[in-house]
């Protein structure tokens, strides 16, 4: 078992900024891959972007790529999700979620997931 806690959610103006944190309640080396997924009214949920714990692979959606970077801190357990030029379109509750079975993008291969934090970002 794990449980992750998210934090650093918020609103903020088009092209802001917010970084995400999502704490384990192990070591992150205990978790292969991590991911950020997110969920905005009336939509699937989708993910975001993805690290390998240990490893400097990351993988991101082509909605993202290029303003979010996900990162990881050993020292405090934690996975980040900076976040960049943000667009209204990024408003959603994120969720980090682990335990990863299956191809990444796929929320049912996770076993483990957040309470998620709102992020609303407005033009």
């Amino acid at each position: 078992q794990v449980q992750l806690v998210e934090s650093g959610g918020g609103s903020v103006q088009a092209g802001g900024s917010l970084r995400l944190s999502c704490a384990a309640s192990r070591s992150l080396y205990s978790l292969s891959r991590m991911a950020w997924f997110r969920q905005a009214p009336g939509k699937e949920r989708e993910g975001v972007a993805s690290i390998y714990i240990g490893a400097d692979s990351t993988l991101y959606a082509d909605s993202v790529k290029g303003r979010f970077t996900v990162s990881q801190d050993f020292a405090k357990n934690t996975v980040y999700l900076q976040m960049n030029s943000l667009k209204p379109e990024d408003t959603a509750m994120y969720y980090c979620a682990a335990g990863l079975n299956g191809h990444w993008r796929e929320p049912i291969n996770y076993a483990y997931w957040g309470q998620g934090t709102q992020v609303t970002v407005s033009s």
